[in-house]
């Protein structure tokens, strides 16, 4: 098997995604999750010479890899500038140098002014001030890919040029994202069989959203390195992201080993996730929060049957767990198997009602997550215990400033449906009271309110189920009925409904109370 090694640049590369700015002690914890739980190869922590905030990264960093054995694994990038960059390397600490140099006429003519002649002589006095104090070259191509396209005879120029000095690797860079997999896998195959002896990186963008493919492109045409970042963080839209790239090598070239433990890359993604502010899109391959949950129902029931929406993409390799989300679209097969995560059975019966509940709850588009779904039984459970005579029909709640709430309702008792008006401290109070002045109308006193309790599932969010819980005085006894909504009141109101179904009609009901009638069937 072939070894590539991996070299992760979310400190560096991964760092100038615009507005991410890591601090000394987030590169530290990243550089320490990547190096020893990740196990990749290689680290690119910063740039020289760019802040005294990320010399004292550096600092850190490599204080503690000296101090673990992992020195010869921190790298910097570094320019052409003589001793400048050098020196700074010597005050970090640090032993390996990535050195920025031209990799195509383009960017030497127009940016530097220089002829080819010039930048290596340049290149030259670097290396071997490097050489001198004990730091170690890699030689990064800038611009490349372009290089290759448009002047691959200056490419090959510097390549004979390069195996000449005393560099460990030679890294090539598809700086602008710009090639397709076609082309990164002739251009580099070109390079690694005229000089089959040197070590060749490649580091890949993304622009095109091409990045995976050109890693694997790359890899089957001989590189030796790849240089990856964690979410595929980068310049403009990226690098090759760090987890696609590994999980593609692992399926696709079974010729090919890496170090990286697959378990581990979620656990990182989410650390820098957090660090960067950059939120993981939800559909990302590998790390994104529904990459590995089933929507469809059929899905569901297919993955029953002899695990037909299977693919190698097994959560487990990445320390994560296959979900069945819960909505519009979900089947019994969906709820069945949140159900046996919960360990929880329902008969035929109760499964259908619980079923139609999320349905109704996802054409509304709430949000329903497994740890809903207990209260949803319970809810869908005690409705179906009660026999509905009397029903709230219509209300209106409102709440301004420096007025009372107030509310107006329509409730239907047996056949009549009776309406009201009243103000309270707040919109469930204001309810309660224009409930009230109905049922005094009916000659009839509703129960207590002894206990009013609240509560969301586990972690739950603004747009999680909220189960209101009320106690009731009636006949000297206590009772419980629950209300299930997104919002906080009107599941109070569904609790308030389910207690006047449990006290019965009044005796007055149907009579004409002129005042209160609004429509008699």
């Amino acid at each position: 098997m072939r070894y590539i090694e991996i070299m992760d640049t979310t400190l560096r590369d991964g760092e100038q995604t615009s507005g991410v700015s890591f601090s000394a002690s987030e590169k530290l914890t990243i550089a320490q999750l990547l190096l020893q739980e990740v196990k990749v190869d290689r680290l690119e922590v910063a740039s020289a010479r760019v802040s005294d905030g990320e010399l004292l990264a550096v600092k850190k960093i490599t204080a503690w890899a000296d101090q673990f054995g992992y020195l010869d694994k921190i790298e910097v990038l570094t320019f052409v500038d003589g001793m400048s960059s050098i020196e700074w390397m010597q005050s970090a600490g640090a032993r390996v140098m990535n050195l920025l140099t031209k990799g195509s006429l383009n960017h030497l003519t127009h940016q530097l002014k220089k002829t080819p002649q010039q930048h290596f002589a340049e290149i030259q006095q670097v290396v071997e001030h490097a050489q001198a104090v004990g730091i170690d070259t890699n030689v990064y191509l800038e611009d490349w890919s372009n290089g290759m396209r448009n002047s691959p005879e200056y490419v090959f120029e510097a390549l004979d040029f390069l195996k000449t000095l005393p560099i460990k690797r030679i890294m090539l860079p598809d700086t602008l994202g710009v090639l397709t997999p076609a082309e990164s896998y002739v251009y580099v195959k070109s390079i690694v069989d005229k000089y089959p002896e040197q070590h060749f990186d490649f580091h890949a963008h993304n622009d095109y959203d091409l990045s995976t493919a050109n890693v694997l492109e790359a890899t089957k045409a001989g590189v030796q390195g790849l240089h990856l970042t964690v979410n595929g963080m980068g310049e403009r839209a990226g690098n090759a992201p760090l987890a696609s790239a590994i999980a593609v090598l692992n399926d696709f070239m079974p010729e090919v080993k890496t170090s990286v433990v697959e378990k581990s890359l979620y656990s990182v993604s989410k650390i820098v996730e957090t660090f960067s502010g950059i939120r993981i899109p939800s559909n990302k391959p590998l790390v994104g929060e529904n990459v590995f949950t089933q929507t469809a129902g059929i899905h569901a029931d297919g993955d029953k049957k002899n695990n037909l929406y299977f693919s190698r993409l097994m959560p487990e390799r990445f320390g994560r767990q296959r979900l069945y989300a819960l909505g519009k679209t979900s089947g019994k097969a969906n709820i069945e198997n949140n159900l046996r995560d919960l360990g929880i059975t329902l008969s035929n019966e109760d499964l259908r009602k619980v079923t139609q509940r999320i349905i109704q709850l996802g054409d509304r588009k709430e949000v329903v997550t497994p740890e809903d779904l207990p209260y949803i039984i319970s809810d869908v459970l005690d409705s179906s215990t009660v026999e509905e005579r009397v029903s709230i029909v219509n209300y209106v709640l409102t709440h301004a400033s420096n007025l009372k709430p107030s509310a107006t309702l329509q409730v239907k008792i047996g056949e009549t449906v009776y309406e009201e008006n009243a103000q309270g401290d707040g919109q469930y109070d204001a309810f309660m009271n224009a409930l009230k002045k109905i049922y005094e109308q009916l000659h009839t006193d509703l129960p207590m309110l002894t206990d009013y309790a609240v509560r969301i599932p586990p972690g739950g969010k603004t747009d999680a189920l909220c189960e209101t819980i009320i106690t009731w005085c009636i006949n000297g006894k206590d009772v419980k009925t629950r209300g299930l909504d997104s919002d906080q009141t009107v599941s109070a109101i569904k609790a308030t409904q389910k207690m006047l179904n449990l006290i019965g009609l009044p005796p007055l009901a149907g009579l004409p109370v002129p005042k209160a009638i609004l429509s008699t069937k």
